[in-house]
């Protein structure tokens, strides 16, 4: 099933302390930003991508679209200072279509079975999110005090992409913007609306690249996949 996807691409990446755009980092000499693009340009079904960029970077990114065949972007509108408006930078230039997906431009390891299964599901149930079981014991603390222990059999490490149906999706942004307001994730702002969003479970592979240690980890991924790939 066919499907558009939105990437916000506008980060200042802070917590990976490379003074650059994060994604312009390499993993295997090629950038983080590639690496997610390609995901996508290689998937049959994904139509079309959407990119929310900062204007100063535009160019830059535009170049690196073309010198990697980049071909899927059908526009990039200037992102915002928060990932919702990014996200919603896209959905106002972005003509119906029948689902879309958001996706962090950091999380290049997502796979395509994954994405099929989003896009079933959000075309089955309005919308549905990516993400991996809770591993580690949890505990709720205030003050640095323990409070208690969490079951963790109920709870989810989210990811992307979360995907949902268009209409569904614009309406959430647009009521979110109305009432000012500034929701973690695209999938809070339809709960917010009463929506039931499914879980589809991804893999612990599906990480985002926060810090520099990340990279390392992005790094033995990408090398463990091209050992499987040769055999």
């Amino acid at each position: 099933m066919q499907y558009e996807v939105v990437l916000p691409a506008a980060g200042s990446g802070k917590r990976m302390g490379a003074g650059q755009n994060k994604l312009f980092l390499e993993l295997l000499e090629k950038p983080i930003l590639i690496h997610t693009l390609e995901v996508f340009e290689q998937d049959e079904n994904c139509t079309g991508i959407w990119l929310a960029v900062k204007p100063e970077e535009r160019a830059v990114i535009q170049k690196m679209l073309a010198n990697y065949g980049i071909s899927k972007v059908k526009g990039l509108p200037d992102g915002g200072a928060e990932r919702q408006h990014s996200v919603h930078a896209c959905m106002k230039e972005m003509e119906q279509v029948d689902i879309v997906l958001v996706h962090d431009a950091a999380r290049p390891f997502i796979t395509h079975d994954i994405i099929a299964n989003l896009v079933q599901s959000a075309n089955n149930f309005g919308a549905a999110i990516a993400g991996v079981r809770a591993k580690d014991t949890m505990k709720k603390v205030r003050n640095g005090i323990i409070e208690e222990t969490v079951d963790r059999e109920s709870l989810w490490m989210i990811q992307t992409p979360q995907a949902f149906r268009f209409d569904l999706i614009v309406e959430a942004e647009d009521v979110a913007e109305k009432v000012g307001f500034l929701g973690t994730d695209e999938a809070m702002l339809v709960e917010r609306l009463g929506h039931e969003v499914h879980i589809v479970e991804s893999n612990y592979e599906n990480v985002k690249m926060t810090t520099k240690e990340d990279l390392l980890f992005g790094e033995a991924i990408l090398r463990k996949r091209a050992l499987k790939n040769n055999v």
